[in-house]
């Protein structure tokens, strides 16, 4: 527990709360049309059979769900361990300000140590002044990694010659 808040490993009853807050963010992130993801989907990835996916849910005092984080493993082939990577990291305006951001990396960097996991790493729009809560905990800007994608036609495409 954190400044009356709760942050646990997310339950099945809490994806709906976590669906909502992945849409809130992405219309904060302004790329809500972007943003499919269903209760369905997240519980598939969640809760199935070999889960890739997982993820921590914060609560407030009077129990309703006001933050989240959805999380998996990477790995560094340099120094041969595994890292997490944080996909998503929200919290409800309302719930702002009071240590909560705060909080629910220290669960998430809490996991790395006790796993002897590597690293936490994540992305930032540049724009987002979260970027300055970040420097002030001590996370450091890849700036000289690109990242890249594929998706749509791009990535079908380059499937496509898998077989050739």
């Amino acid at each position: 527990m954190s400044n009356g808040f709760e942050i646990q490993p997310v339950r099945p009853e809490d994806v709906p709360a976590v669906v909502s807050m992945v849409h809130e963010l992405a219309d904060y992130e302004r790329a809500a049309d972007q943003c499919h993801l269903t209760a369905d989907d997240l519980r598939a990835a969640l809760f199935g059979a070999r889960p890739a996916l997982f993820g921590h849910v914060a609560h407030d005092p009077g129990g309703g769900p006001v933050g989240m984080m959805l999380w998996y493993l990477n790995f560094s082939t340099w120094n041969g361990r595994h890292g997490i990577y944080l996909e998503d990291l929200y919290v409800r305006p309302g719930a702002r300000g009071h240590g909560l951001g705060a909080a629910m990396l220290a669960t998430l960097a809490d996991t790395c140590v006790h796993r002897g996991y590597s690293r936490l790493d994540w992305w930032v729009l540049e724009w987002n002044p979260a970027r300055e809560f970040y420097h002030r905990l001590g996370a450091v800007a890849m700036s000289d990694w690109v990242p890249y994608r594929l998706t749509g036609a791009a990535l079908t495409e380059v499937a496509a010659s898998a077989g050739a």
